[in-house]
């Protein structure tokens, strides 16, 4: 058997001396971050894709390989484990294909083939298997004997056929091959159920649907899963959906005799083998199949989702920050009022209000004279605007607000409030806003995730962001493991300036955690900004491991070594050292010095720790430090006087904003509480297989209006800006709900889904239930 290395290695295609150095790192306690940016020498040159791939390959080929140790220990204590099975189990490259052939060992509750070879028909079975030239009836009459229960012959028949048809549904070869057969030629079959039509409205796409399996999407799958669950509709597995009528044998009978080497030959038994091969399907294999193809279409619906749920909420975490600048968040709402915060630019709150501009106070004038106050006051270079309830309304009078006090000279931004009202009942919004009303924190946490959208979204649960796909129909385990990954990853490539981040952010940086951070922010509180990276290592309990896993990724401003602002490891600065020596040249000089480090020779610099990719990536960050991946920040410009789905005309062009991205397509919002829906078919010119090879979460687009179904508030958008109004999306097949929109009542979605989801993810399931 080959070793785990060798098997991941073959999969990623790379050598297996990569993978085997890979696995020892993270064996000994690295992260992935820490590896792909500072390890290259060791991995050669994994990236941070291919290392998350192999800790995940890693992990299943580990309990690949435990539930293979407990197999083998279980066949062994039963006497039955001999070389040739030994060797089928070692073989077994799955953990459906483990199970395969673990089935005929598998301890079971008492079974009718079991009784049958206690009261001694083992052999009529085999001699009937055997032997098809011998009338079965006649074979039988030796085995009648009352005191072992078998009174008649049709009973030694019954019990006989009860044996092989265990038999045939155990055998590992015969599965896999009827499973595959199954998989790639069969269909789901979709009903609603009988007197749910009304009730079961939302999913009418589904009420007849018969589509091959191999060919289901992802968010139907979840669909009609969902509608299954929620009883509406019925759904059946059908393996053979030409079946030819009658008795005649179908297709998945005769592979079982072609693959048990049965043949009707007009002989005495081949009547009885022929019956007994049909009970094995129909009443065994057909149902075991089926359920293992359920589980297999819904792992792999589930996989897309988290995959779409990961990628969606790594764009949205590293959106374009709008930097260190004071701003004023507000969180809209009609009767309960406008709630104003305003922060610095270090994110601190300095003021709070609370304003009645709409319905059924209407203190409009009143309201706009606040605003302007308070920005004038602390000097507001931006205006923040939640997209929930009233949103609109109050970008409305922010504008209005601008227009009469032009020497401001503000900045708006509509920002997604979802999960904003999570994070103001968290315990960590209490310890961080202690004298703020919880509505007051919805309006801080709007400000700042304008300002830096990655430090504030950290505070909340990745799963309550909403930009996922069915997100509370997939496991938890899954989910939170695969979207703390994706945090992970999106703060150690941006940075953490360690005297300023929060207890969450810290927390996401590689080796520390949320003890470690929460001594960190302690150890600051007490003795004041660390000075240099090396005041780090001070920090109770935070052990050299801890400060070789992080280092590099915090940072400290204005500090006393200009290093400790980059991305430069401290144990590369040996490295830096030697550079400056070869240029003769201050560090403060070198540092954005691009001539000069462009020019230079990094296999001068190399030694026996660090090559060429480490010095080559050092130059880089010498030449801009602490350099941002994101990008640069801009907002959308929604059109004046487009404020609701009676302003919407087909052929109307508009800018918005990507809100999120499914299979099916990507929601925009233009600004009409309402996101309407770009249909994979509309994204392009040219087939899109993947709608975020086109789009991705907040970045701004143009789009036509194509059609405006007011009863059902759905509006259909296209990227092709040529195509003509009231045209449907021209490609079916990709799948996608014809026409879809997205609640903005975030704050409502948020106290609705308590555990997280968000009104963007309401949204997306609505469309995607709708999807065909």
């Amino acid at each position: 058997m080959k070793s785990i290395s060798a098997r991941i290695a073959e999969e990623l295609g790379v050598r297996e001396n990569q993978v085997t150095a890979t696995i020892e790192l993270l064996d000994g306690g690295a992260t992935v971050p820490f590896v792909a940016r500072y390890r290259k020498e060791v991995t050669e040159g994994l990236d941070d894709t291919q290392l998350r791939t192999l800790d995940e390959r890693l992990r299943y080929m580990r309990e690949l390989d435990d539930r293979r140790k407990a197999i083998l220990d279980s066949i062994d204590s039963q006497g039955k484990l001999d070389a040739p099975l030994r060797k089928l189990i070692e073989d077994a490259d799955s953990k459906a294909r483990l199970e395969d052939i673990y089935l005929p060992y598998k301890p079971k509750r008492r079974t009718k083939a079991q009784i049958a070879i206690e009261a001694g028909l083992m052999p009529l079975a085999d001699a009937l298997l055997a032997h098809p030239e011998n009338a079965p009836r006649e074979v039988a009459e030796a085995y009648v004997d009352a005191t072992k229960g078998i009174e008649t012959v049709d009973a030694a028949l019954d019990g006989a056929r009860a044996i092989l048809t265990e038999r045939f549904s155990e055998n590992a070869e015969l599965l896999g091959d009827l499973r595959e057969t199954f998989w790639n030629e069969g269909v789901l079959i979709s009903k609603v159920r009988k007197g749910k039509e009304t009730d079961g409205a939302k999913f009418s796409d589904y009420f007849d649907l018969t589509q091959k399996l191999d060919k289901l999407p992802s968010h139907r799958i979840l669909a009609l899963f969902r509608g299954e669950k929620e009883e509406f509709l019925d759904l059946t597995f059908e393996p053979e959906p030409d079946k030819p009528e009658g008795t005649a044998p179908g297709r998945f009978e005769k592979k079982i005799a072609a693959k048990l080497g049965i043949q009707a030959l007009g002989r005495p038994g081949d009547k009885w083998l022929s019956d007994t091969i049909r009970a094995a399907w129909r009443f065994r294999l057909s149902s075991t199949l089926s359920v293992d193809l359920r589980l297999r279409l819904w792992q792999a619906a589930e996989d897309d989702a988290v995959k779409i749920f990961a990628g969606n909420l790594r764009d949205l975490l590293l959106a374009a920050p709008a930097g260190t600048r004071a701003t004023m968040g507000l969180d809209p709402g009609f009767r309960t009022g406008v709630k104003v915060a305003v922060v610095d630019a270090t994110g601190k709150v300095v003021d709070t209000a609370t304003i009645y501009p709409h319905e059924p106070q209407r203190r409009w004038d009143d309201s706009m004279a606040i605003l302007a106050a308070l920005c004038l006051r602390h000097k507001v270079d931006l205006v923040a605007i939640g997209n929930g309830t009233a949103s609109r309304e109050t970008e409305k009078l922010a504008l209005d607000m601008m227009k009469k006090f032009p020497d401001l000279k503000l900045t708006k931004a509509v920002v997604s409030e979802a999960g904003a009202s999570v994070y103001s009942a968290s315990a960590f919004a209490s310890q961080e806003l202690p004298d703020l009303d919880v509505s007051i924190r919805g309006a801080v946490s709007i400000a700042r995730r304008l300002q830096d959208p990655l430090a504030e979204l950290v505070k909340i649960d990745p799963k309550s962001i909403g930009v996922g796909q069915y997100q509370h129909d997939i496991a938890e385990f899954k989910l939170s493991r695969s979207l703390d990954a994706v945090v992970e990853d999106c703060v150690n490539a941006v940075g953490v300036d360690v005297n300023t981040a929060s207890v969450p952010l810290l927390a996401r940086v590689s080796g520390i955690g949320d003890s470690l951070a929460q001594n960190i922010v302690m150890h600051r509180d007490s003795n004041g900004p660390f000075k240099s990276r090396s005041d780090i290592k001070k920090v109770a309990r935070l052990g050299p491991k801890a400060f070789e896993q992080s280092a590099g990724f915090l940072r400290i401003v204005d500090g006393e070594d200009p290093l400790d602002a980059s991305g430069v490891h401290p144990e590369a600065y040996p490295v830096v050292r030697r550079i400056l020596e070869a240029t003769k040249s201050d560090i403060k000089v070198l540092i954005g010095n691009a001539k000069t480090l462009r020019g230079l020779d990094a296999r001068k610099f190399i030694d026996e720790k660090f090559g060429v990719p480490t010095v080559t990536d050092i130059l880089k960050e010498l030449e801009k430090p602490g350099r941002d991946p994101r990008p640069a920040f801009k907002t959308a410009e929604f059109q004046e006087g487009i404020e609701t789905l009676n302003d919407l005309r087909p052929g109307m062009i508009l800018e918005g904003a990507v809100t999120n991205v499914a299979a099916f397509g990507a929601f925009v919002d233009i600004g009409v509480h309402q996101d309407g829906l770009v249909h994979i078919s509309a994204l392009s010119k040219t087939f899109v297989k993947d709608p975020r090879d086109v789009v991705k979460p907040g970045q701004i687009v143009k789009v036509k209006v194509l059609e405006v179904d007011k009863p059902r508030k759905r509006i259909a958008l296209t990227m092709r800006l040529d195509d003509d109004a009231h045209a449907a999306p021209r490609d079916r097949q990709q799948a996608g709900p014809r026409v879809s929109v997205a609640s903005h009542n975030n704050r409502q979605a948020a106290k609705e889904s308590s555990g997280g989801g968000g009104a963007l993810a309401d949204a997306l399931r609505r469309a995607s239930e709708r999807a065909r």
